[in-house]
């Protein structure tokens, strides 16, 4: 159990380590506020010369929805309360469940739709004690774990190519919007985001990534969540990303991975803006003394 807390501890820290060290505090202009220069969350949702949404800006995970409160954690919040809430439940009827960042399908009827081989390897990584979660070893994060992750991530944006900037572990990803195609499954080097093209149905910038690093290529890589839920090297993600209101970011996360789920499954991230706030240089690997100073069999 030490050890189980040991690790998850990491993870928590690494969580929580911008409450701490921030950038002094920057009233961005253009923002539309309220009388108390509050940031006015339901104002319209900005948008490119073009016309399309513009998703720049500095965006955290929306908190208060996907709370999962695992086990392993017991130890560290002894002291604060116990209940574990129920699954969150969508204001929208229509909207998919939401994403968990401890456990993806936290709030999946029936769990997440695991092969035998998924659910075997899930099972190894949690007796190991998820100690090599990829966020615990400064490693790069799978694609849902960074979208519920609870440090923050700049969104850049342009005609062409859309970049996101998470503050956790240093991850970067780009979107191609520019007319390209998604190249086949397994015609590029494998790389630990994929390869990412977005076009638009709408106002909706439905995103397709592949040519990912799955479970097969090492035990940091194919983690869906802190508890393990793997993706293989065969992997399709499909995002589906609105700005519905100035404050508000909606991304569907389908995956297809036949290797590793029994069907395709949709989970849902909420983010909201913080535009008063700028990710932090978060250079993980600078104070890795984890192995170092916690003994793992």
């Amino acid at each position: 159990m030490t050890r189980a807390i040991a690790g998850v501890a990491v993870i928590v820290m690494m969580c929580s380590v911008s409450i701490a060290a921030q950038w002094p505090k920057y009233q961005a202009p253009g923002v539309p506020r309220d009388a108390e220069l509050k940031v006015r969350m339901d104002a319209p949702t900005p948008r490119m010369a073009d016309g399309k949404p513009d998703f720049s800006g500095n965006w955290v995970r929306f908190r208060g929805e996907g709370a999962f409160n695992p086990p392993e954690l017991a130890g560290l919040t002894r002291n604060q309360a116990a209940a574990t809430p129920a699954p969150a439940k969508p204001a929208d009827p229509n909207s998919p469940p939401i994403a968990a960042f401890w456990e993806m399908g936290a709030n999946v009827p029936g769990g997440l739709p695991l092969t035998p081989w998924a659910a075997a390897l899930k099972k190894e990584r949690m007796a190991a004690d998820m100690k090599d979660n990829p966020d615990a070893n400064c490693m790069p994060m799978g694609l849902t774990q960074f979208h519920t992750h609870g440090q923050p991530r700049k969104i850049v944006q342009n005609a062409s190519v859309i970049a996101i900037m998470y503050e956790a572990n240093y991850g970067l990803r780009y979107f191609y919007i520019d007319g390209r195609t998604l190249p086949p499954q397994g015609s590029v080097q494998p790389f630990w985001y994929g390869y990412s093209v977005g076009r638009w149905e709408g106002d909706t910038l439905v995103v397709e990534t592949n040519n990912l690093r799955g479970a097969e290529t090492s035990p940091f890589d194919g983690w869906l969540d802190v508890r393990g839920s793997p993706y293989s090297d065969q992997a399709k993600f499909i995002e589906r990303i609105r700005r519905p209101t100035f404050g508000k970011l909606e991304i569907d996360v389908t995956i297809e991975d036949a290797k590793a789920y029994t069907k395709p499954f949709t989970v849902r991230v909420n983010q909201q803006i913080a535009p008063d706030d700028e990710i932090i240089e978060f250079v993980c690997n600078e104070n890795n003394q984890f192995r170092r100073r916690v003994k793992i069999d």
